[in-house]
């Protein structure tokens, strides 16, 4: 393994770090940007992303899902305001927060189902059921309130012509800015965001659409 790191340094993909690890390399970071920069979705959510930053003060970001997580593929960050650890790249279990809850909802039953059920085999709580059934009825989801989180998030999913969630647009706060009464002002907003984007895409033939994993089948081992 540390021979097969030296070629990918010596090469640009990689470089070594401290104690003795390795991160990714320029060439590598250069062709991740390259393929975002030619991505269908990432193109047009680009403007609506910034339009959402300045309107709302907040992270305006777009993810898609990679099997049971969620990556951030852009993120645009407040000009003023705190420094969340909110970055391009940046993943989370698709059963964690506002982002997933959106995309499940938006989802088949049979395969939110097939998520909603950990690889342990046990079933989503109530809560998380209540939720799920509120993002399908308002088009968006938004974080409950937790004492131990630092950060609330409201997210919308973004569809294609077949009217499949293809990933989903993202505010992201901290907690105690980030409450009910703006929840309610900023999610009519992003789901018109999302919308738009959805409309573009679905015009668009021959669109590349994320990277939406197939469901999870519970087969035992990481796919």
């Amino acid at each position: 393994m540390h021979r097969l790191l030296r070629a990918l340094a010596a090469s640009g993909y990689a470089e070594p770090a401290a104690g003795g690890s390795y991160r990714p390399g320029p060439r590598l970071l250069g062709l991740a940007a390259g393929v975002l920069a030619d991505d269908a979705a990432t193109r047009r959510a680009g403007p609506v992303l910034e339009e959402l930053r300045v309107r709302t003060g907040l992270f305006a970001s777009h993810a898609v899902r990679d099997d049971r997580a969620l990556v951030h593929l852009r993120v645009h960050a407040p000009a003023h305001g705190p420094a969340l650890d909110l970055r391009p790249g940046t993943r989370e279990s698709v059963t964690a927060g506002a982002a997933g809850l959106a995309l499940l909802a938006a989802l088949p039953g049979e395969d939110a189902e097939a998520l909603l059920t950990g690889p342990d085999g046990v079933p989503a709580d109530e809560a998380t059921r209540t939720a799920l059934a509120a993002a399908a009825r308002d088009g968006y989801a938004f974080d409950s309130a937790d004492p131990w989180r630092d950060r609330r998030a409201l997210a919308a999913p973004v569809r294609d012509a077949a009217d499949r969630p293809v990933g989903v647009l993202v505010l992201t706060g901290l907690a105690f800015t980030f409450d009910e009464a703006a929840a309610h002002l900023y999610g009519p907003m992003v789901r018109s965001a999302a919308a738009a984007v959805s409309a573009g895409l679905a015009a668009q033939p021959g669109a590349r659409l994320g990277l939406v994993a197939e469901p999870y089948q519970g087969t035992g081992r990481n796919r």
